[in-house]
């Protein structure tokens, strides 16, 4: 699993490992890559035993911050598992997380992806399901981006991409995640959805932190955004062009 954490986002960490300790799959490892000063950080996973346990592992590049998109593709370089799943550092996985997404790849060789349910976690602790407009099975090539709503009046992703699970040769095919602010996780479901099959669980996978301090919620431009978009929708138009990735 990949996390890219930044000193402002350290004290949410225990509660995401204490998700990780109580995951039934039983082999994992924890690749949490720092962006920017590593103090803090480390001082965190210290005091709460994360540091201790050999299935976590600590990267720091030191100097100033490169952004998730560059810090998430130095800790998917450091990793050798079969499988990839993201988790930001103020979120949190269902205890069944990696045991459902595991196990939907697993039986479904010719996909590339998958990913569950998110529940938003709101701050007072209760947990909302949030709909989808897509029905859990099997997505076929192109689905996610065929129902991305990208108009500056509704903006709208059709699956929530932060807890994705890849297969990790399809990420590295794609060159990883893609350097767009605020839009990292979508740049890459979108195409990795037009490289190759994927699947939708009906289960819950991901409780997403809702909070004042989001990142993504924050320094959004309309114009940048925009653009980004039109990158996105360029390489997915590409790929679909291309044979499908086969594994």
């Amino acid at each position: 699993m990949v996390t890219a954490v930044h000193a402002a986002y350290a004290s949410f960490l225990p509660n995401l490992w204490k998700s990780l300790r109580e995951q039934t799959h039983p082999r994992w490892t924890w690749w949490v890559e720092i962006d920017g000063d590593a103090d803090e950080v480390t001082e965190v996973l210290s005091g709460c035993g994360a540091a201790l346990d050999p299935r976590v592992r600590v990267g720091a590049h030191g100097g100033a911050p490169l952004g998730p998109a560059i810090v998430r593709n130095l800790a998917l370089h450091r990793g050798r598992g079969r499988y990839v799943q993201t988790a930001d550092a103020d979120d949190e996985l269902e205890p069944e997380a990696l045991s459902l997404l595991v196990a939907a790849l697993a039986e479904h060789p010719g996909t590339g992806f998958a990913l569950g349910q998110a529940r938003d976690l709101l701050p007072d602790g209760r947990l909302r399901t949030v709909p989808l407009p897509l029905p859990p099975g099997l997505l076929e090539r192109g689905t996610l981006a065929a129902h991305w709503t990208t108009t500056e009046e509704a903006y709208r992703v059709p699956v929530h991409p932060a807890g994705a699970m890849y297969v990790r040769e399809l990420v590295t095919l794609l060159g990883g995640w893609q350097a767009a602010e605020g839009m990292e996780d979508t740049a890459l479901l979108m195409a990795a959805s037009a490289a190759t099959p994927g699947l939708l669980l009906p289960q819950a996978t991901l409780r997403y932190r809702r909070h004042a301090d989001q990142r993504s919620e924050r320094n959004r431009s309309s114009s940048v955004e925009g653009l980004q978009v039109r990158g996105v929708r360029s390489r997915v138009a590409g790929l679909l062009a291309l044979p499908p990735w086969s594994g």
